[in-house]
């Protein structure tokens, strides 16, 4: 699809979903929204009612600038769901990155016990473990409907939960999903895989592995430190999530090329993680309302960013002299054959790796077979007839 068939479909959609909008707006009196506040309310003065439940109050670590108002709305959303939820009784504060901790160190202070919950991608910590690429993505993985397939009922969770807990001593859920991410923005072209060669790019978890298998020199740094290290030429080229974080980083203003699929981050899921003393000290009405708010958080934020992501691209092709390229089957097969050598060579010396790894494949397999028997049919008659 070019510039001019996306914009094309783009405007339609943004018409129809103003339309769509106003109506119910007219409708209701007032801008459409989920209508959660009566449950809230409901909750929060059944846990009123019980004069024994403590006051607590927390703050969230989190590895977002304000500014990503869409990611760092994840950890927002779940703060104020619990607050609202137990009547502010638990009352709970999200903090931008740099605030509590780094954006890179969360899950070592949640960890440590310095902070009790923190929000953040389990893949930033793959030096700490292996494994906690799962909680994000695998490249080549999981689409987010997918991950979170696998997650609440495939069992990934569970063995997650159980990982974290002997590793970290931390227990986490699913809090967010960006959807299918971009390929990232470049200031080289990237033509075959040979281009990937000397290319100073950054990207985390594996991902960031398996453009090393293929000559890049990766690096990772939090959101906040990227759009200077691409606009000085520190960086070749970074990934980061789609059109609407993307627009409001700027990257288009200091990029030439914007390519996709970002095949290392399918669906990638962001975590809560608290501290299990922590955890355990809390009343189970209150752990079953962190666990509700955290799946809103986790519903929301993929809802958002795939309303979002539409008019941001739209808007990014129209005023940026920007290049949109898909991957070229060779950069695709190449990083497909890194990746999976990259997954077995762990596999053979990790054993929380191996064990993970052998249910998620399972899994993968069975699904993607699914998916792509109707569902890819559908969408590719779409495409067809677009």
């Amino acid at each position: 699809m070019d510039r001019r068939e996306f914009l094309n479909l783009a405007g339609k959609g943004v018409v129809a979903g103003a339309t769509a909008m106003g109506m119910a707006a007219c409708a209701s009196g007032s801008p459409a929204a989920p209508e959660a506040a009566p449950a809230a309310e409901e909750l929060a003065e059944e846990v009123q009612q019980d004069s024994g439940l403590p006051e607590i109050s927390w703050e969230v670590a989190t590895s977002w600038p304000l500014s990503l108002d869409t990611i760092f709305g994840g950890a927002e959303t779940f703060a104020q769901r619990v607050s609202a939820m137990t009547g502010g009784k638990f009352n709970i504060v999200a903090r931008a990155a740099g605030e509590l901790v780094g954006g890179l160190e969360v899950l070592n202070a949640v960890e440590e016990g310095s902070v009790n919950v923190g929000h953040t991608a389990s893949y930033y910590y793959v030096g700490k473990a292996n494994s906690t690429a799962f909680g994000t993505a695998i490249p080549f993985g999981l689409t987010a409907r997918q991950q979170n397939a696998w997650l609440y009922e495939g069992g990934g969770l569970e063995l997650m939960q159980e990982f974290y807990k002997e590793r970290f001593g931390v227990i986490q859920f699913p809090a967010g999903n960006t959807g299918a991410q971009m390929g990232g923005w470049f200031n080289k072209e990237i033509n075959s895989a040979k281009d990937l060669e000397g290319l100073k790019m950054r990207i985390p978890g594996l991902g960031g592995r398996v453009m090393d298998k293929l000559g890049a020199t990766v690096q990772v740094l939090p959101g906040g430190e990227i759009f200077q290290a691409l606009q000085t030429g520190a960086i070749d080229a970074t990934e980061w999530v789609g059109p609407y974080d993307d627009l409001t980083m700027g990257f288009h203003k200091v990029s030439k090329f914007y390519y996709y699929p970002g095949w290392w981050e399918p669906g990638p899921s962001l975590e809560v993680q608290i501290n299990l003393n922590a955890w355990n000290e809390l009343p189970e009405v209150y752990q079953e309302i962190v666990k509700t708010a955290a799946y809103e958080a986790n519903m929301t934020m993929l809802a958002r960013y795939d309303a979002k992501n539409v008019p941001a691209l739209a808007t990014i092709l129209e005023e940026a002299d920007v290049e949109m390229r898909p991957f070229s089957d060779d950069v695709m097969n190449a990083s497909k054959e890194a990746s999976d050598a990259l997954l077995d060579e762990i596999a053979q010396e990790d054993t929380d790796f191996n064990s993970i790894l052998k249910e998620w494949r399972s899994f993968k397999d069975g699904i993607q077979a699914w998916h792509g028997l109707n569902e890819a049919r559908y969408l590719e008659y779409l495409g067809g007839i677009s």
